[in-house]
């Protein structure tokens, strides 16, 4: 990008060297023009410009002041000069001053287009230069925070890197905080990360000295003044709108208690867990947790017990007690993860026994394997529920279908047993003692047939062995399987086989001939 000034006093004269810069190969992004060096500077520092041409000579800012006073004021700006023939000590001035070039008046297109293009090229190859410079600072900065991030984790270093490492920022590191931001977010609405306006905000509250990014994921990881108020950057955040949690850890003093820092704002954070209110964790809010503690496993087994008695409100119940926050907020986070894995151990257990029953159905226990997959322990406490809820429908129809499948089988024993007898539905349902409705369709859905159907089969199957295997008549064979009459026999085996009784009995007697 290049834009271009053009300052002269003479209106005709600007419009002039406009018109000839406009006709260029090489069009600059935009051209001003002012009529003295006081609009000349005006436009300077409003306006992103890197090449001027001006007249040397000008009511109320010359040229050479101009040249002057950009350079006082630090904007960075290169020049051509236009002079006259009398004007040549000031061009010589103007060369001391840094100008690129000068012009003889009157201005031919040839002589300005040439030394325009010179110092276009010199911009270009001085901006390319400052790119690749900036790059390689980048580059030289990540990598310097790749090695500390490497170094903080545990990494091992020497002594010679250390003090190298530590004069970089020597005032930061001689007394310094970590401080971990970690981004709120909902589960399966992750949205846009917030962590470069994170870090963007942190440098403008402890400055650029007071300030070190050291990792960016998962979690922001700050080296912050441990002068600085501890409560600036939350409210910083809370006044953009950047739902986040940090944890700061206590003052530290020298690199070589980094890695120690980073594991105390580690567990910080995870105590963040169990203060969901607070947008700041210190320290000091965890120095008094109970360190020793002893799982309310009795607790544990009241609440398993409902696992199968269809009572959801009592297994929620069951967990609001175990996972009470007055009751996590005493203790360290480690009893809370002891906790959890604690029923997770038990929802595998339970689970293990009815798996063959459960077919493709599965619980999701991989979730809560893990507190720290979740946003909250609020959100972890709401998954462990759901997946208990699962686990107690599993059981109950489990249990259940275990009962059904008790008395249905006597239900089919009374059946193989009477079968000869006048039976029907009402008799057998009043054996195993089920409603007449309820054993019409527990028998259909799990035998796959209707009880008439069921039964009638089960009397010609016997009535074909006594025709295969005896020489009794069909007049003989059909009270022996429960039918009343020769009517009704023959007419129910004609249905199913296709054949009457005698002409299947000749079949297989060929058969066996």
């Amino acid at each position: 990008m290049m834009n271009l000034l053009i300052v002269d006093d003479q209106k005709h004269i600007r419009d002039g060297l406009q018109a000839m810069v406009s006709q260029f190969p090489q069009q600059p992004d935009s051209i001003y023009s002012a009529a003295n060096g006081i609009e000349a500077l005006q436009l300077l520092r409003r306006h992103s410009i890197q090449l001027v041409i001006t007249d040397i000579r000008m009511p109320d800012m010359d040229g050479l002041e101009l040249m002057a006073r950009t350079r006082e004021e630090q904007l960075t700006v290169d020049y051509l000069i236009i002079s006259g023939y009398g004007d040549f000590a000031y061009a010589q001035k103007a060369i001391g001053l840094g100008a690129k070039g000068y012009l003889l008046k009157p201005v031919n297109r040839e002589d300005l287009q040439a030394s325009v293009e010179h110092v276009w090229q010199e911009i270009m190859t001085r901006q390319a230069l400052s790119r690749d410079m900036e790059q390689l600072s980048r580059m030289a900065r990540e990598t310097d925070r790749k090695e500390l991030s490497l170094y903080m984790q545990g990494s091992s270093y020497d002594e010679a890197w250390t003090g190298r490492t530590e004069q970089q920022h020597p005032e930061l590191w001689g007394s310094y905080r970590l401080c971990l931001l970690s981004e709120e977010r909902r589960i399966n609405q992750p949205g846009a990360s917030s962590a470069h306006s994170m870090e963007s905000l942190a440098y403008s509250v402890y400055g650029s000295e007071g300030c070190l990014c050291l990792q960016r994921r998962p979690h922001l990881i700050l080296a912050v003044d441990a002068a600085a108020d501890t409560g600036k950057l939350p409210e910083a955040l809370k006044a953009a709108q950047i739902a986040a949690t940090a944890a700061i850890t206590a003052p530290q003093q020298g690199l070589k208690s980094l890695p120690a820092a980073y594991t105390e704002v580690q567990e910080l954070y995870r105590h963040s867990y169990l203060f969901p209110e607070l947008r700041c964790i210190l320290p000091e809010k965890t120095a008094g947790l109970v360190q020793q503690w002893q799982l309310p496993h009795e607790e544990l087994y009241a609440l398993f017990r409902f696992i199968g008695a269809d009572s959801g409100s009592r297994i929620a119940e069951g967990i609001s007690m175990l996972f009470h926050k007055n009751v996590l907020q005493r203790y360290h986070i480690g009893y809370t993860e002891r906790l959890c894995r604690a029923v997770v151990q038990m929802l595998e257990e339970y689970e293990w026994v009815i798996r063959p029953y459960m077919g493709e159905d599965a619980l999701d226990l991989d979730p809560l394997r893990n507190l720290y997959d979740h946003p909250g322990i609020r959100e972890y406490i709401q998954a462990l529920q759901q997946q208990m809820l699962r686990l107690s429908q599993f059981y109950h129809e489990f249990k259940c279908s275990y009962r059904n499948s008790q008395d249905l089988n006597e239900a089919i024993r009374f059946i193989h047993e009477n079968y000869h007898k006048p039976l029907d539905l009402a008799m057998v349902s009043n054996h195993v003692s089920l409603n007449y409705a309820y054993f019409s369709n527990l028998f259909k859905k799990n035998v796959g047939k209707g009880f008439a159907e069921y039964l009638r089969d089960v009397r010609l199957d016997k009535a074909r062995r006594l025709l295969a295997e005896t020489e009794y008549k069909i007049v003989e064979i059909t009270p022996l399987v429960g039918y009343e009459s020769y009517k009704s026999f023959t007419r129910a085996f004609r249905e199913v086989m296709g054949m009457q009784p005698t002409e299947y009995r000749q079949m297989v007697r060929r058969k066996q001939g």
